[in-house]
């Protein structure tokens, strides 16, 4: 994704990573990576990764997913990735899809 940040930029988002790992965990996967300009947040207490309907309780890990936030707080589009990785092109696409006429969803807390 780090690649990539300049495009959605360009189209007016921000990047953020969330995970419910350690503020050490994520310093060491951006170093491996060379480095990350986006934001990375941890979610220790998994409250955020809950409220998104993202936490496999049985395991208390979060799953992996692209969720779409407007400047209004609506959750636009959720797309959850098993496996994988998820396609910066077609997040665009949504992203653009979205953004312009896109129904009232439920607010992102």
């Amino acid at each position: 994704m780090q690649a990539r940040v300049a495009d959605f930029e360009r189209v007016d988002a921000q990047v953020l990573g969330i995970s419910v790992d350690s503020v050490p965990c994520h310093e060491a996967w951006a170093a491996s990576l060379g480095g990350v300009t986006f934001p990375l947040l941890s979610d220790l207490h998994r409250r955020v990764c809950a409220r998104y309907g993202l936490l496999w309780k049985s395991y208390n890990i979060a799953r992996r997913a692209v969720v779409l936030v407007d400047r209004s707080g609506i959750i636009r589009y959720i797309e959850i990735f098993e496996k994988g990785l998820p396609d910066p092109d077609r997040l665009l696409s949504v992203l653009r899809a979205t953004s312009i006429s896109a129904p009232k969803k439920r607010r992102a807390t």
